[in-house]
């Protein structure tokens, strides 16, 4: 199971209820306080996030469509499980969505679009220095998707959501070691890179291979586990 989930209330804003309680679970099941395996708990979720069951259970519709949730015949949700072959599988989609992100970002983002991003980097150099793994991945997170965005492509993006939904626990538990960490700072900082200088084929090969490096990472840490 995963840790203990705590009653302290984290009230969410009543507009958009469905969309923000799906994003708090999700945040929850990337940190792993929700583990694969484990059961959605409407009662604690609830009080947890101020909401009724409505709105939570909207929420976890969401995430089920996402691949995030398995919906059980019982009306319970438990977290998905994704296999070795899943995983590695998504892990060769994403990667080759990400070099592709990265070709075309370099081409159309704009100044003030690569200016943004190199403000995320050093932002998440400094939670590295700080040893802020939290605040280190939901800007690394930001960096990725913003990247993804500035392609201006729609249809990439859809997909690219869709597919890396299903890997962010598993990308943010590749970071707990902490050589493999710094490792990755440095990869990030030459993305950075890349984008500045509007390298496409550079930065969509410094993409690849570091998403391709996450894949192994995280494929010795389920056979570990296992």
């Amino acid at each position: 199971m995963g840790k203990s989930l705590s009653t302290e209330q984290t009230l969410i804003p009543r507009q958009g209820l469905h969309d923000a309680a799906a994003d708090r679970i999700r945040e929850q099941i990337v940190e792993g306080v929700l583990e694969p395996g484990d059961r959605l708990n409407e009662r604690i979720l609830c009080e947890q996030m101020g909401v009724s069951r409505t709105p939570l259970r909207e929420a976890i519709k969401k995430l089920a469509g996402e691949g995030l949730v398995r919906l059980e015949p019982n009306r319970c949700a438990v977290v998905h499980h994704l296999s070795r072959d899943e995983v590695a599988a998504a892990f060769e989609v994403i990667a080759s969505l990400e070099a592709l992100s990265g070709d075309l970002a370099a081409q159309r983002a704009t100044g003030r679009e690569i200016a943004a991003i190199q403000k995320l980097q050093g932002q998440m150099e400094a939670a590295h220095r700080d040893g802020d793994l939290h605040t280190y991945y939901r800007l690394n997170a930001q960096i990725h998707s913003s990247i993804n965005a500035a392609a201006r492509n729609p249809v990439l993006e859809a997909v690219f959501r869709s597919v890396n939904a299903r890997l962010q626990s598993l990308r943010f538990r590749s970071n707990l070691d902490k050589r493999k960490w710094n490792a990755a700072v440095r990869e990030h900082a030459a993305i950075a890179a890349a984008l500045t200088e509007r390298n496409g084929p550079e930065l969509g090969r410094l993409l690849r291979d570091h998403l391709n490096r996450k894949r192994e990472i995280v494929l010795k840490l389920m056979e570990h586990d296992q």
